[in-house]
């Protein structure tokens, strides 16, 4: 647990003090679709197929705090930092670098209680590298589209 406080501490004071980009509605946006997205991920990945698993197997209120509080502002930091008008090449060297940072923190997070939280039935990191890229892709076209519905709003278009 005290990894998990010191991460959700460490990743939002980041995120809010480097946002540059990120209006307070993206933030709110990419918050609500991040939360969402990881319950529902982890929804079959975790209690269905029991492929990993936060602190014990099974629902746990002590795993709230890492899906609503620790995913998000780590998407708002890379959200922020993305190079959007760089080369595809650009884009992809980011996304690798990402995908490696995601992984070398998640094999980080198998220390022993209290500092790890994070354990794994058939699932290893290996997914976790492969999927990553997915998902990151998955949130930047949500961003972008609500940066798209956000320009309507301002055209005064609905």
């Amino acid at each position: 647990m005290i990894g998990l406080i010191i991460a959700i501490i460490a990743f939002n004071l980041i995120a809010f003090t480097v946002n540059k980009k990120l209006t307070a509605n993206q933030i709110v946006h990419i918050w609500i679709f991040t939360t969402v997205f990881q319950l529902t991920f982890d929804l079959y990945v975790n209690f269905k197929y029991h492929g990993y698993w936060y602190f014990t197997k099974g629902v746990d209120w002590k795993v709230f705090p890492e899906h609503a509080i620790l995913i998000p502002p780590v998407n708002i930091i890379f959200l922020n930092w993305f190079p959007y008008r760089n080369l595809l090449s650009k884009k992809i060297i980011y996304l690798i670098y990402w995908d490696i940072v995601l992984v070398l923190y998640e094999v980080l997070t198998f220390l022993p209680e209290p500092w790890g939280y994070f354990r794994y039935g058939w699932w290893d990191w290996w997914d976790s590298a492969a999927i990553n890229p997915i998902l990151l892709m998955i949130l930047l076209g949500y961003y972008k589209w609500t940066c798209k519905l956000e320009e309507k709003i301002v055209r005064g278009q609905s």
